[in-house]
């Protein structure tokens, strides 16, 4: 319905009633002629339309088994009391053409609370708008601008130009990541010491970091993420080992999942063993050539090799002897077995019989013990910090025994310290082995 809103102060809603089929032009007759005279010269209809007053007069109506139903509109722009005399007016129409009828006023609206209302509304969405794009201007802006300096620090670094941040120049500890757009989305977190390979083909630049710096590898947490870290296990040194949550990229995480992935970091060697690398890693690292020098008790090395080959050779050896022979044997095997076991223990010193002692006692614990002259027991810290509490104060340092592989990381740091004592559960992949550092494994000192 088209309404004049100039004219509109109130809207009279009424329901028409009529015995017979009547149409538009006749209710509207009827109106006008049938209270005409009624209300006085004051509010004759025809002059309240006239004058603007009274707006166009709205019908609808339809026919349905010879009666008509339908809904009349008058808008007003009379005062109120004006406008509800105007329907009860209309309330005293008994006939619409030939037809018998009855119309009920339904209501009287007030149009402009209900404009208010619509105001109110579309005044709230306009508001919502404007505040999301304000807030979305503010954040692009910073954004933008935190984006293009970030871009700006990214450097080239090696002779491969890989992706770096600022701060692998000078920085003790690296973050190695996958690709360039990882190293943006931690220099956006502030992170200024990661440095990228780039593919699964490890650069020769980050293995020769590796022997020189911390390495942290931060990885994606799909299969391409383990896929680069079974590489850089192979020609790197990892010391520590941090990954995205399962099914996530480096370059997609909030600061938050970024500092919590660093903040969990475990140490290279404990990664290998709880994920199940340590077998790939010990077909490339545990040619032991230099074990022999690491024992003390070297009279022996010959005698047991002899017993063991006797132990494995015996057999076939009685297999070719008849029945009769096999039973003068003066030696059974078992017999050898047991000075084999307990010779070397009438070697060990006090010291590392205590040596012993501790390695047993710290079985599955991942802690370290810094011993000190005598023996004294320092501290005791996690092994994912030994490497830290080393480097940070190894004064008055002497031994350390720990639940973890001997690396030659390790190894490099007592030599550097003048620590002269390194006992661990297992013997990692030792290319050079410091003269002034006794070093011995679990099975060592258990033989």
């Amino acid at each position: 319905m088209n309404i004049d809103p100039s004219t509109t102060k109130y809207m009279i809603k009424a329901r028409l009633q009529a015995d017979g089929i009547v149409e538009k032009p006749d209710v509207v007759g009827a109106i006008f002629g049938q209270t005409e005279g009624l209300l006085g010269d004051e509010l004759d209809l025809r002059d309240l339309q006239k004058s603007g007053r009274i707006g166009r007069i709205e019908v609808e109506v339809g026919s349905r088994q010879g009666k008509s139903e339908g809904e009349i509109l008058i808008p007003s722009s009379l005062d109120q009391v004006e406008t509800v005399i105007l329907a009860s007016a209309l309330e005293t129409i008994d006939r619409i053409g030939p037809c018998k009828a009855k119309i009920n006023t339904l209501s009287i609206e007030d149009v402009r609370v209900s404009k208010r209302q619509k105001i109110i509304d579309r005044a709230k969405d306009l508001l919502s708008e404007l505040i999301k794009q304000s807030k979305t201007s503010g954040i692009d802006l910073t954004e933008s601008v935190r984006q293009s300096v970030q871009v700006e620090e990214i450097i080239h670094y090696g002779k491969e130009h890989l992706p770096a941040g600022p701060n692998v120049v000078d920085s003790d500890a690296i973050i190695v990541v996958e690709g360039r757009s990882d190293v943006l989305n931690l220099l956006r977190s502030g992170i200024k010491n990661a440095i990228a390979v780039e593919g699964t083909n490890i650069p020769k630049t980050i293995a020769d970091l590796s022997r020189e710096r911390v390495i942290t590898a931060f990885v994606d947490g799909d299969r391409g993420g383990e896929l680069v870290l079974r590489e850089l296990f192979q020609v790197a040194e990892v010391d520590f080992v941090a990954r995205a949550p399962r099914g996530m990229e480096v370059e997609e995480l909030t600061q938050k999942q970024i500092m919590k992935g660093l903040r969990n970091k475990i140490p290279g060697e404990q990664f290998i063993e709880m994920y199940g690398l340590s077998i790939e890693i010990k077909e490339h690292v545990e040619p032991e050539p230099e074990r022999p020098e690491r024992h003390i008790e070297k009279p022996e090395k010959p005698e047991r090799i002899e017993r063991v080959e006797r132990v494995h050779r015996e057999p076939r050896e009685r297999r070719e002897r008849s029945r009769h022979e096999r039973e003068r044997d003066p030696v059974p095997p078992v017999i050898e077995a047991e000075p084999f076991e307990k010779t070397p223990t009438k070697h060990l010193s006090d010291s590392q019989m205590k040596f012993r002692t501790m390695i047993n006692e710290l079985g599955s614990t991942s802690k370290a013990k810094i011993l000190g002259p005598d023996m004294a027991i320092i501290k005791e810290v996690p092994v994912r910090e030994l490497v830290t509490t080393l480097k940070a104060d190894a004064k008055g340092v002497d031994a350390v025994v720990f639940d973890g592989i001997v690396t030659q990381r390790i190894l490099d740091i007592a030599s550097d310290k003048k620590i002269s004592t390194i006992i661990g559960t297992k013997m990692g992949n030792i290319t050079k082995q410091p003269t002034s550092v006794d070093v011995w494994s679990k099975d060592d000192l258990n033989e």
